[in-house]
């Protein structure tokens, strides 16, 4: 079949036609998209720059996420020293009022003569009154059926400080066995209860079954020389030591997503797409123990002393939470100007990838219409060139 020859007119007007139908499609896609680079076809170079600048922009979200919870972990410590913080007030007040409190005269204590003793002492040497070994030695806290009795036997190599642990522990905290600064041996009740101390004498080598574990002249039933009670303190020792607890119990529940940095519990804090920005907050351990603050004794309420030291112990341990609290509000400072520092840089990626793809609508939706208008005109021409050569066949018509 033989070609179709068009006239220079009508082949002009049809690539023209071609040409705007090619740019209006390009310009309708761009108002479609949004963008006047979408594929590297449209322009290489913007098109890799603003992919480079989209993707940092999303790493950047993903660590904006971490920031986030570690603000969260630090704001769970923060509320967990708050926490504490009060029940160290508590235990403060609770330490005053037992310093308020009157104690009263009660004979609840038994101290040897001898002094100069240590722990090592040998129950069976001159200074305790060469107990003999299969000896017992027993001692009753209070009186009648409610009575603790604790039976100590003696041995060639059992020492005073056996003797003492077995006491501790055999009277449930009823009494307390120790050496004074001066190295007597004392017992002291805890209850405000009466004290006996008694001899077995299984070797019978002793007259009348006395012992001389208190020194020269005790006999079987030793009388408890006066010292003071009160069971107001008592009773406020137990709320104490149950505060103490609570401390305990309290930093330990003081974590975010398995991060507690009152437990000691390190937290790091990645800043940049890299890792080479990062701030890492040391864990610090605030339970009872950690601020220095021990479980009293038996009894420790009822001397002035000891409560005077507790008072002490508190003071500190109130400046090591208000101290912990400022340096973990320094580190939530600069995370936080990190997490903000970081959104305005995505901000920043993302605009400025934008500016590289992104399409002006109303230059768009401009350059369109005047496409069409083009497009409108070219078809006339068209037309107006088939009409010429319509003309030139009708000569021959």
């Amino acid at each position: 079949m033989a070609d179709v020859i068009l006239s220079q007119s009508i082949r002009n007007n049809l690539l023209s036609l071609q040409s705007t139908a090619d740019m209006m499609s390009t310009a309708q896609n761009r108002l479609a998209t949004g963008k006047k680079v979408n594929s590297a076809l449209d322009d290489p170079r913007n098109f890799f720059v603003a992919s480079g600048l989209n993707n940092r922009g999303k790493d950047l979200s993903r660590l904006l996420d971490d920031m986030t919870q570690g603000t969260k972990v630090l704001d769970a410590a923060d509320k967990g020293i708050t926490a504490l913080q009060k029940l160290v007030e508590s235990a403060q007040a609770t330490v005053r009022q037992a310093q308020q409190s009157a104690l009263s005269t009660t004979p609840t204590q038994v101290t040897s003569t001898t002094v100069g003793l240590t722990r090592s002492t040998l129950l069976t040497s001159a200074a305790l009154g060469q107990n003999d070994a299969t000896d017992i030695i027993n001692l009753r806290v209070g009186s009648g059926s409610s009575a603790t009795n604790v039976a100590f036997t003696v041995t060639a190599t059992t020492t005073l400080g056996d003797l003492i642990d077995a006491i501790n522990v055999g009277t449930n905290g009823r009494a307390t066995a120790s050496l004074d600064a001066g190295g007597a041996f004392e017992i002291n009740s805890s209850t405000g209860e009466a004290l006996a101390i008694t001899l077995t004498d299984t070797s019978n080598t002793h007259v009348n079954t006395t012992t001389t574990l208190l020194g020269a002249g005790s006999t079987a039933s030793v009388a408890a020389s006066a010292t003071t009670y009160s069971s107001t303190r008592a009773s406020l020792e137990a709320q104490y030591t149950s505060l103490l607890t609570q401390m305990t119990q309290l930093s330990k529940d003081a974590g975010y997503n398995g991060t507690n940095l009152l437990a000691g519990n390190n937290l790091k804090v990645v800043f940049n797409e890299k890792g080479t920005a990062f701030l890492t907050i040391a864990g610090v351990t605030l339970d009872s123990a950690g601020l220095g603050l021990n479980a009293p004794t038996t009894g420790d309420f009822q001397v002035d002393a000891n409560l005077s030291n507790l008072e002490t112990a508190l003071a500190s341990a109130s400046s090591t939470l208000r101290s912990q609290a400022s340096t973990f509000g320094s580190n939530l400072s600069v995370v936080q100007n990190r997490l903000d520092f970081t959104k305005g840089l995505i901000n920043a990626l993302t605009t400025g990838a934008d500016a590289l793809v992104l399409a002006d609508t109303n230059e768009e939706g401009a350059n369109l219409l005047a496409l069409q208008t083009r497009q409108q005109l070219s078809q006339t021409a068209l037309s107006l060139s088939n009409q010429a050569q319509q003309g030139v066949l009708r000569l021959f018509s």
